[in-house]
């Protein structure tokens, strides 16, 4: 059993929302999208691309496993360049995705972009996911120190998004839920201006998932919001 909370802000500076989550127990989905390419393109990608997974989720219910969902990333990789090529104004969008599923008591996650997946659990925040970006698979290659990637002008560079590439990298994990686990699922617009620290205090406060979820779009608006802020929370019964 997973109880389960969504909430996107726009942040501070921005006056549109290019994020998309969805929250729908019926069918064991969760997830989170960060859209680009400009207000309307960046928010038509992040929808397309979240509505692609949930028609596939929907259609092989219980048999939806880690390669189904790479099959169904493709899909909607395939959607959103299709739908960039026939219309002008969609050209070059593309978008984040990260998606939890539930399958036979464990939590499945695919991962694109830099939307994150977090577990917590007595008081560990650990990182799921990979972030797909300049930082993470060329920076440190490189040798560049933490502090100087902090404010590297390729910090913000991803290296794969959906809809960009015909050659897309899906990352796959699995999460065995333990009661009470927190997971959760965010866009940079939180993990890039709110530290773990910062987190882990959010989601050890509080009783409600939607008290965790306003006090972390809280830490990220105090700290000037730069970006659309997505928290998608679940916990296990």
């Amino acid at each position: 059993m997973i109880e389960a909370f969504g909430a996107s802000d726009p942040g501070c500076v921005r006056s549109n929302n290019e994020d998309y989550f969805l929250v729908i127990p019926a069918i064991g989905l969760y997830l989170v999208a960060d859209g680009m390419g400009g207000a309307q393109a960046g928010e038509h990608a992040s929808r397309l691309a979240a509505e692609t997974i949930e028609q596939a989720v929907e259609q092989n219910g219980n048999a939806m496993d880690s390669d189904g969902l790479v099959v169904a990333f493709g899909r909607a990789n395939q959607r959103v360049m299709d739908e960039a090529a026939r219309d002008p104004q969609m050209e070059g969008m593309g978008t984040t995705l990260v998606a939890a599923v539930e399958h036979n008591g464990e939590i499945l996650v695919a991962s694109v972009g830099d939307s994150r997946v977090y577990t917590f659990e007595n008081g560990v925040l650990q990182t799921i996911t990979e972030d797909q970006t300049w930082v993470n698979e060329v920076g440190r290659r490189l040798g560049i120190d933490e502090e100087n990637l902090k404010n590297h002008p390729m910090r913000h560079v991803l290296t794969m998004a959906i809809g960009v590439s015909d050659n897309l990298r899906v990352h796959t994990h699995r999460i065995v839920p333990t009661p009470g686990m927190l997971i959760l699922l965010c866009s940079d617009g939180l993990h890039g201006v709110v530290s773990e620290e910062e987190m882990k205090q959010a989601l050890s406060s509080h009783d409600s998932l939607e008290a965790k979820s306003k006090e972390l779009i809280a830490m990220a608006r105090s700290r000037g919001g730069p970006d659309n802020i997505t928290t998608v929370l679940l916990r296990a019964a």
